[in-house]
């Protein structure tokens, strides 16, 4: 590959949440002496970033003034380029993208467009634990209808169960997480269209939380939730970020794309109250030098890596951990897994098993978080050597102990 994803990082001391932040708060503890860490947890990458990305920040912070700024039209379009590359997406103009300190800020500014405090919005479970405090934290009452496993494994949105909350609970919002996590489906053109005919249905207006749809594992395809249909495009608002991509959470910027002008308007209006939703010169800069011929280069060979890792954890559990349960993502680069098998068969809480991750090194997530009652979220996103050794320790000192 013409790209590293092989290299194992050292990000102690570099303000990394995923390594330097174990211990404290709700994060994995502390491994055991003698274990480093793995870092599985937090939904960064441990790979280093496409090298346009520095190179581009370098070049601007050698000039020596960082004051007030408008976005350039590189920056527009980048963006633009961007998706007709990646996503088809035909018309975009400049005027239809926004811009969002993060995903979340804007999915709050649009739902303070659809939305009253204390309005029910409508979700799928399990669900993003963003979302879960974005929403409650905000005032409004999340109303979870389950995704359930068809015949194949595959996660599936149940389209009777949403229909009749929509119908029974006087539902005007929803947040549709695509591609999704946890879960990591990667949603048919086919199933977006029934969801938004139900969303039109009962005049339900809808927030596109599309942040992961660069991320999609091989064989699969990111449909934009706005292109299903002339309704989807008028009703959506959708949120992108480069930070997922190319792991630039550090560097916040987000942006939204907005075809209605009623609801362009006051989603900026709405973004704007704060007079802090504002964008960093040096995040402007590396956009543009993420959304470069490199950077699609780069993203295509991730896909790859990310492709072999899932498909490496995924046969090792088939094989080595008998009693753990998982669909397998199709998108995204975690992987959610049910231990409700092997915790009933061993006598064992997911707390303790959890716990004897964490001994080992092996950093993962507490899945109750995002609704899952006996699950744990796995980080794939590191160099295969990396994942090998923590599905070798989960072997011998967890599920095989």
């Amino acid at each position: 590959m013409k790209y590293d994803f092989t290299s194992i990082m050292d990000r102690r001391g570099k303000d990394s949440i995923a390594v330097d932040g174990l211990g404290k708060g709700p994060s994995p503890d502390l491994p055991k002496e003698g274990f480093d860490v793995i870092p599985m947890w937090v939904a960064d990458m441990n790979f280093p970033t496409v090298p346009t990305i520095p190179e581009a920040i370098i070049e601007r912070a050698k000039h020596p003034a960082f004051g007030y700024f408008d976005p350039t039209d590189a920056y527009f379009d980048s963006i633009i380029k961007w998706q007709e590359k990646r996503n088809g997406v035909k018309g975009l103009t400049q005027e239809c993208i926004g811009y969002e300190n993060g995903v979340l800020g804007g999915v709050i500014s649009a739902l303070n467009v659809f939305c009253s405090k204390g309005d029910k919005v409508l979700l799928h479970a399990p669900t993003y634990i963003g979302f879960t405090k974005a929403l409650s934290n905000n005032g409004y009452d999340m109303v979870l209808s389950p995704l359930v496993r068809d015949e194949n494994g595959i996660w599936r949105m149940d389209f009777d169960d949403m229909e009749k909350r929509l119908k029974s609970e006087n539902i005007h919002a929803a947040i549709f997480c695509s591609p999704h996590n946890p879960c990591g489906r990667v949603w048919e053109k086919w199933e977006i269209e029934k969801a938004m005919e139900l969303y039109k249905k009962y005049d339900v207006y809808v927030v596109s939380d599309e942040i992961w749809s660069d991320l999609v594992l091989s064989g699969h395809k990111h449909i934009p939730t706005q292109s299903v249909s002339k309704d989807a495009r008028m009703r959506t608002v959708a949120m992108y970020a480069p930070s997922k991509t190319f792991n630039l959470a550090g560097l916040v910027g987000s942006y939204h794309i907005i075809y209605n002008k009623w609801i362009r308007d006051r989603v900026a209006k709405e973004s704007s109250l704060a007079h802090y939703n504002e964008m960093n010169v040096l995040s402007m800069h590396a956009l543009i030098g993420a959304y470069r011929a490199e950077g699609y280069e780069w993203v295509d060979e991730l896909r790859q890596v990310l492709t072999g890792n899932v498909d490496y954890a995924c046969g090792y559990i088939r094989e080595h951990f008998e009693g753990v349960d998982f669909s397998q993502p199709e998108g995204t680069y975690m992987l959610f897994i049910d231990c409700t098998g092997w915790c009933k068969k061993h006598g064992k809480t997911i707390d303790e098993l959890e716990k004897a991750g964490w001994d080992a090194g092996v950093a993962w997530q507490d899945g109750r978080m995002f609704h899952g009652p006996c699950h744990i979220r796995m980080n794939l996103a590191l160099p295969l050597s990396r994942v090998k050794e923590a599905f070798d320790r989960l072997d011998k000192y967890v599920f095989n102990a």
